[in-house]
């Protein structure tokens, strides 16, 4: 736990009680803040209570009274329309900030020199901030990691100098941190994501940038255009900037992969770092550029290359994320139960050959049409979910589809299927879609895959 003396004595509002409003308000409490905590939901103001959290109905609130807003970062803060809260405190003038912020201002008062790692992307932030964390601990230092990825990040021991700070920062907390300043911020990719959010691409790559521009050093990403412009910005602004590239492009201070080694480029000099071959968690050129962002922010300590080597291999990868999850004779199942969108499947279907494909959900918009050009590693596709007719007519003649219905019947056909081969085989779920036309999450999805893989393999010991 953090508590937040940066706030002793002053009078904050907070809207959103899950967990992180929850340890939010606790926080701001154990240092010396009055909170006026709400809710809409009955059931999240109950449990508060129960908690010793102070409710009052923000409705009526004195808004002129409140210091600060801390909104929770599910609540639209802009899009589609503002929530009511946001425009009770902008008509009173008050700064609307989240835990990221609160965090923020901790370390500002504390620590500012601290080592404080913030990590986005579109996609594989999770994965990164993981081995990240894994890179320092194994270097020997003392880790918290939160954020994004779990764990709140005022649940985390306070700033200290001895203390080292790994953070996944969504889209949303980064708008609700407007004095964000990481030692080291990651950029991983931008695609198109959360716009029922933040209106338009354009909007949404600007709040990512903040990130990095507001870091010590930023490591950026540069094989999507929008990062690679966000990376020629900073450097315009004579920012410490290290580039990262899996896809050939040309990095004067970074890291490159190449096949699966990780080259580093410094002063004109380029030199072998790490090897990624054979590491089953960071299997494919998405965990390449994984594996640099982590490198990177490591800082100099990644120079040991032999301690770096070990700590590579020594990573056991994340849940749901490219996660080996079982074999059966030649059949090798991959629960990728978090790619809900196109382009991160497609970093699973860059991985294998071939692969009997598990894929549906509810589909994000553009649907599967971008992986077009990998439909010739898929030896079939077994169709789950409210995204099965879409999908059947996307995929059409080109790759042979069976509707399944749901993840139980689609597991037990494509293992049918691939068992049948006589060959190595992968079986694989990565279903670039939202899960929640059958599962709550994308977590519940996969650990159902891993219970059903578990069953077959036991069955036939």
């Amino acid at each position: 736990m953090t508590p937040l003396t940066a706030f002793a004595g002053q009078h904050v509002a907070l809207f959103g009680l899950g967990s992180s409003g929850l340890i939010a308000a606790d926080a701001l409490m154990q240092g010396g803040a009055t909170v006026a905590a709400w809710d809409d939901k009955d059931a999240s103001r109950a449990k508060a209570a129960a908690a010793g959290v102070p409710l009052v109905d923000l409705h009526d609130a004195d808004w002129s009274a409140f210091d600060a807003f801390v909104l929770a970062p599910g609540v639209p803060l802009t899009h589609p329309t503002p929530h009511w809260t946001v425009l009770k405190a902008q008509a009173a003038g008050v700064a609307i900030i989240g835990d990221i912020e609160l965090f923020c201002r901790q370390r500002a008062l504390l620590a500012p020199k601290s080592r404080f790692i913030a990590i986005t992307g579109t996609n594989g932030k999770s994965t990164t901030t993981a081995l990240t964390a894994h890179l320092f601990k194994s270097f020997g230092y003392t880790v918290g990691m939160g954020g994004n990825i779990g764990t709140p990040i005022l649940q985390l021991p306070p700033p200290s100098e001895t203390q080292v700070h790994v953070v996944e920062c969504s889209s949303f907390q980064i708008d609700l941190a407007p004095s964000l300043n990481p030692s080291a911020g990651v950029l991983l990719n931008l695609t198109p994501d959360h716009l029922d959010r933040h209106g338009t691409m354009a909007n949404y790559a600007a709040i990512k940038e903040r990130l990095v521009a507001g870091s010590d050093i930023a490591i950026v990403g540069i094989d999507d255009a929008d990062s690679a412009a966000i990376a020629a910005r900073l450097k315009a602004t004579g920012k410490s900037v290290e580039t990262l590239s899996v896809a050939g492009h040309v990095v004067e201070n970074g890291i490159t992969l190449d096949g699966t080694r990780l080259l580093r480029h410094r002063a004109g000099v380029m030199s072998v770092i790490a090897d990624l071959a054979g590491i089953a968690s960071l299997r494919g050129a998405h965990n390449g550029q994984n594996a640099a962002a982590a490198v990177a922010a490591l800082g100099a300590d990644a120079d040991d290359l032999e301690r770096l080597q070990t700590a590579l291999k020594s990573f056991p990868g994340l849940a749901h994320r490219m996660e080996q999850i079982g074999k059966l004779g030649r059949v090798l199942f991959i629960n990728d139960s978090k790619a809900t969108n196109a382009d991160a499947a497609e970093k699973a279907l860059l991985s294998f050959p071939r692969v009997h494909w598990i894929i549906g959900g509810k589909a994000k918009e553009g649907g599967i049409e971008p992986l077009r050009p990998l439909f010739g590693r898929v030896a079939k596709a077994y169709l789950i979910g409210d995204a099965t007719e879409t999908f059947a007519a996307t995929l059409g003649t080109n790759v042979p589809f069976e509707r399944c219905g749901t993840l139980d019947v689609a597991t037990e056909r494509a293992t049918r299927d691939a068992a049948r081969t006589g060959r190595d085989e992968v079986v694989l779920l990565s279903p670039a879609c939202a899960s929640y036309d059958q599962f709550s999450d994308f977590e519940k999805r996969g650990d159902r895959f891993r219970t059903l893989v578990q069953g077959m393999t036991m069955a036939a010991q």
